[in-house]
């Protein structure tokens, strides 16, 4: 997991509990089969692609009340 892209997401999500479980949950998604929602020209691990996601915009979160 690259260190900058970390900060990056944490600076837009700073609960670290949200950010790990919005994390984990994307990456899983991954796994068994779902696109990138993010185009990249190097090769990334799961985890980096969901950090990256988290840090454009393409994915966030909503808590339930």
């Amino acid at each position: 997991m690259r260190d900058d892209y970390l900060k990056a997401a944490h600076e837009i999500i700073p609960d670290p509990n949200i950010l790990v479980n919005l994390v984990s949950r994307r990456v899983k998604q991954l796994k068994f089969g779902q696109k990138p929602l993010i185009e990249s020209l190097e090769r990334l691990d799961p985890e980096d692609i969901a950090l990256k996601e988290i840090i454009e915009g393409k994915i966030s979160y909503e808590l339930a009340e």
